[in-house]
């Protein structure tokens, strides 16, 4: 049986968009260029930041919204927030650690799967990358639509707040730091969006059995963080599902399901890195054919 011929390369990743001009290169997974991805981080979270701080603090909707969750919770028996926050605070090294934990592995891990993906599996960054921003974009309509106060901030709640009783510096939202950051802005929570993010995206890719295992055990340890410190309702969690489900569906629908990393994902991108600095040269050449061939020139392969 006679072989298919096959599909130029291209820098392309397998089942992105293949509709020609303008709008195939847009949306064309291609090497990232560091400069411009650095820029584009620091300047997406600085606007994430001030479009979330702008959000009026509505204080007395934000308590009311609180209340309301928690009896919910409670006539659904799953209101365990309490319980949790109680138990680890009763054990001073892991509170105190998880405090920092809060403060810290949000961002570290977050920006070390962005450096990792960069440098290792360039042509798949930008389809993750782009998860990422939809999911933190989508988050802020939240903030706005459903202000929602902590649970250490509820109004006669027996809830701890763990920095400000055990003396760290593990939250923008307590201890000196709270005005810099809206207190009323906990649904959805972003640390569960992007825990679970980096979690599955390194699970996808990596290829160490142990690092797949610490990968799915982040956003559970992530989890059980939000909630000891009482910086979150269990349900907030929900939430960040929800947005990252969002941010999902916009990469894949953008760049196509290749070129978005997923449990399961089969990476054929390895080579690609390589190919696409030579894609000016090989654009519109088939696989197969010299580097010299002239466009159009047919290499068939014949199939077993």
């Amino acid at each position: 049986m006679e072989g298919r011929p096959r599909q130029a390369v291209s820098g392309t990743v397998a089942g992105v968009d293949e509709r020609p001009g303008a709008l195939r290169r847009v949306r064309t997974p291609r090497r990232p260029r560091i400069w411009f991805e650095i820029l584009l981080i620091g300047v997406s979270y600085w606007t994430y930041s001030l479009i979330r701080n702008a959000v009026p603090e509505q204080k007395a909707v934000a308590l009311r919204n609180a209340d309301w969750l928690w009896d919910v919770e409670n006539r659904l028996g799953i209101a365990v927030e309490e319980t949790v926050n109680h138990a680890v605070n009763s054990v001073e090294w892991l509170i105190v650690g998880m405090n920092y934990y809060y403060a810290t592995l949000h961002f570290v891990v977050t920006l070390g799967v962005l450096v990792w993906l960069f440098r290792s599996r360039p042509m798949l960054y930008s389809g993750a990358r782009t998860v990422l921003f939809a999911t933190t974009a989508v988050a802020l309509v939240g903030y706005y639509l459903f202000p929602l106060a902590p649970p250490r901030l509820m109004s006669g709640s027996l809830f701890v707040d763990t920095v400000l009783v055990h003396g760290t510096w593990g939250s923008m939202a307590s201890g000196d730091l709270k005005n810099m950051s809206n207190q009323y802005a906990a649904m959805p929570s972003m640390h569960i969006g992007w825990s679970v993010w980096s979690g599955l995206t390194i699970y996808a890719l990596a290829r160490v059995p142990w690092v797949r295992v610490l990968a799915l055990l982040y956003p559970v340890a992530t989890l059980v963080v939000i909630v000891a410190t009482a910086n979150h309702f269990w349900l907030d969690a929900v939430g960040g599902l929800m947005c990252l489900a969002f941010g999902w569906t916009v990469a894949r629908l953008w760049y196509g399901a290749a070129a978005v990393p997923w449990p399961g994902h089969e990476d054929g991108t390895a080579a690609l890195p390589e190919q696409a600095s030579a894609e000016p040269a090989l654009a519109g050449a088939p696989v197969g054919a010299p580097s010299g061939a002239p466009a159009g020139a047919s290499a068939v392969r014949g199939a077993p």
